[in-house]
């Protein structure tokens, strides 16, 4: 697959095809990373702007750091892998965007990057009134702006995840290693991304596969064909199993 400099424009990207260097750029040319690195760098300005001092801003990036393998943690688990958003028509055709898409067909680039109208209110709704607590003003911003970053290194991570590529950095083929199990072998485990920390305060980790039972529902995340017809709206917008897991054995073939 050759580079190119306007790599979005007409293209679908499928990770398991990808090189690394094909990736990077389509991920620093992704609309939602530029919007992140954009935002963040105008939350820099203001906090900068608005700061009295060092001390406020520098809490409040701390507390985010902290807060930050929580947050992503809480929010795969029990929202992304929650079974109340498809149950309604106001929000399943959201959850089908921000996760069913995703682990339906886990190589899909396009579905792996988040959506911006979730996960720009998600990141402010977090992290502003944590860095307003700590630093004020100034630190709302701060702690906005760390938030964005460390989110745009999320996606990466993520994306690193899915690539036919061995990290040489032990720590990137740890987390690979856990999250392709949480995808293709028991997706009601190893739900941190980029930490496992919470998994395993929490009895959600596990280290091999061999130490869970497979998982039914790893491509579907309990969207059955039972709910299907008792909830049919991700129904509707989305191609049958059947035809889900066609693509995916083409694909490997």
């Amino acid at each position: 697959m050759a580079i190119s400099w306007r790599p979005w424009v007409n293209r679908r990207y499928q990770l398991d095809k990808m090189t690394l260097g094909e990736l990077v750029v389509a991920y620093l040319t992704h609309y939602s990373i530029l919007v992140y690195f954009a935002t963040a760098a105008a939350s820099i300005v203001l906090t900068v702007h608005t700061a009295e001092g060092w001390a406020g801003p520098l809490a409040a990036v701390a507390v985010t750091l902290l807060v930050y393998p929580a947050a992503e943690y809480f929010l795969h688990r029990f929202v992304l892998h929650g079974r109340f958003l498809y149950k309604s028509p106001l929000t399943a055709k959201v959850w089908k965007r921000i996760h069913y898409d995703h682990h339906a067909d886990p190589h899909d680039l396009a579905v792996l990057f988040g959506a911006l109208y979730t996960t720009l209110p998600t990141i402010a709704l977090i992290a502003l009134p944590v860095g307003w607590l700590v630093g004020g003003v100034a630190g709302a911003f701060a702690a906005f702006a760390t938030a964005l970053l460390l989110f745009a290194g999320y996606e990466f991570c993520h994306c690193v995840q899915h690539l036919p590529f061995t990290p040489k950095n032990r720590w990137l083929r740890e987390i690979k290693r856990r999250h392709l199990a949480h995808h293709f072998h028991n997706e009601q485990g190893n739900f941190g991304i980029t930490s496992g920390l919470w998994d395993r305060l929490l009895g959600t980790f596990y280290e091999h596969p061999r130490e869970v039972p497979r998982s039914p529902t790893t491509f579907n995340l309990g969207y059955t064909a039972e709910e299907r017809e008792r909830y049919p709206w991700v129904a509707e917008a989305s191609p049958s199993e059947a035809e889900l897991a066609a693509r995916r054995t083409r694909r490997a073939a």
